[in-house]
């Protein structure tokens, strides 16, 4: 027995905004899609996008929620999201930087606060 994949459940508030998000600016493809449910992946990577209520306040640090996509060729995948990247409002994008504990990180906020790290060891 082995477990092959981790798929994040991602609470937003307005599911066809983060559809964008997630397929134009972190390039995942739409798997499946119902009225508030989308299943989007790219490559071995998926994520399940679900839609709340708007009164919902998703920034609220008590409902931040993050995730850790672990990759090869960190800097290649920032030089290809760049252009979506540099549309986004400042402060939602940090490129790549190194770690003190041997990882080589970008971390971006999708459009309710979830943050999505990337990482690639040293």
């Amino acid at each position: 027995m082995e477990l092959t994949q981790i798929t994040p459940f991602i609470p937003c508030t307005i599911l066809e905004k983060q559809i964008e998000f997630y397929r134009d600016v972190l390039g995942f493809e739409v798997g499946f899609q119902a009225d508030n449910y989308a299943f989007m992946r790219r490559g071995q990577v998926a994520v399940r996008l679900v839609e709340v209520s708007p009164h919902v306040d998703l920034s609220h640090p008590e409902r931040e929620v993050s995730f850790y996509i672990d990759v090869r060729g960190i800097d290649a995948l920032y030089a290809s999201m760049k252009p979506a990247l540099d549309k986004l409002p400042d402060g939602r994008v940090r490129a790549p930087f190194n770690q003190e504990y041997g990882q080589r990180e970008m971390h971006i906020a999708d459009e309710d606060c979830t943050l999505v790290f990337f990482g690639e060891a040293l």
